[in-house]
């Protein structure tokens, strides 16, 4: 136990490793707190489609020649979510339709052009590393720390402040736009958020397992609980338990990042699909 100790001192001592973990923490918190309102309206799906669009638009980024991709990513991906929200209401380009076509679209012509105008000699490194999120946590620079609590306070003040309105559009848009909410609008500012986190989640998990972050903690709270805000409670604190060891892990076995922490929501959603099953019914 000493010797472990001694080696978490020794890695939190250098700073991109504080950086990482308080980073992993902040995505792993926003995520699960937008994820409980994407699953339960059953728009989950969202998180895979433009986490294949933020690809496509840091390959562009970075065959471009752009020192900092956030520039061009950042708002591509915010694009694509105004984009899907859109043609998900069209009914003749149904939502998994129209998520189908730009993620798929967008995640092959981002692998042709790291293929065809290569900013390295290691191009599979370079793939796995953004698809899987590898190593790109350890890269992180201030900048980011800071971006990343900022987009934490503006989720978490959006939850608290329109817990009620978001509660309302989650479960009953129709009626929500009966009794005077703007849902379009709620949905056009829950997606751009999620545009947000996923773009800033690429570094921790990869662009392949951010849905991950959105929808396990979501679905392992709703095996227990069935109140929107148990729901969201548990899920807040399940992602962050999960993303503080799975780092943690990652560090003294030396395995990746995201993977790890993937892996342990899992644990926990297995885990708390077993408990329910004995307990015979979900708590409130």
């Amino acid at each position: 136990m000493a010797d472990i100790l001694d080696k978490l001192q020794l890695y939190f001592s250098y700073p991109f490793v504080r950086y990482a973990f308080i980073v992993g923490i902040l995505i792993a918190l926003c995520s699960s707190l937008l994820g409980v309102t994407l699953v339960l309206k059953r728009f989950s799906f969202i998180g895979d489609g433009l986490s294949h669009v933020a690809f496509g638009a840091m390959a562009v980024a970075s065959v471009m020649g752009f020192t900092n991709n956030m520039v061009l990513v950042l708002p591509v991906t915010i694009l694509a979510a105004i984009l899907l929200l859109r043609t998900g209401q069209n009914t003749k380009i149904k939502g998994d339709a129209a998520v189908a076509m730009i993620s798929v679209g967008t995640l092959a012509v981002g692998y042709m052009l790291m293929n065809l105008f290569p900013t390295s000699s290691n191009i599979s490194s370079d793939v796995c590393s953004t698809l899987f999120g590898s190593t790109l946590i350890l890269t992180l620079k201030p900048f980011d720390v800071w971006l990343c609590i900022g987009m934490s306070i503006v989720v978490i003040t959006m939850f608290v402040l329109f817990y009620n309105k978001i509660f309302s559009i989650t479960f009953d848009e129709n009626f929500s736009k009966a009794t005077g909410i703007n849902s379009n609008g709620y949905n056009l500012l829950i997606a751009v958020i999620t545009a947000c986190i996923i773009v800033l989640a690429m570094n921790l998990v990869g662009s392949l397992l951010i849905s991950a972050l959105i929808i396990f903690p979501a679905l392992s709270a709703m095996r227990l609980f069935k109140s929107f805000r148990g729901v969201i409670v548990c899920s807040g604190i399940i992602s962050v338990v999960c993303a503080s060891v799975g780092i943690i892990i990652s560090i003294l076995a030396s395995t990746p990042v995201g993977p790890t922490i993937v892996t342990a929501d899992m644990i926990v959603f297995f885990a708390f699909w077993i408990i329910s099953a004995f307990t015979g019914k979900a708590r409130a």
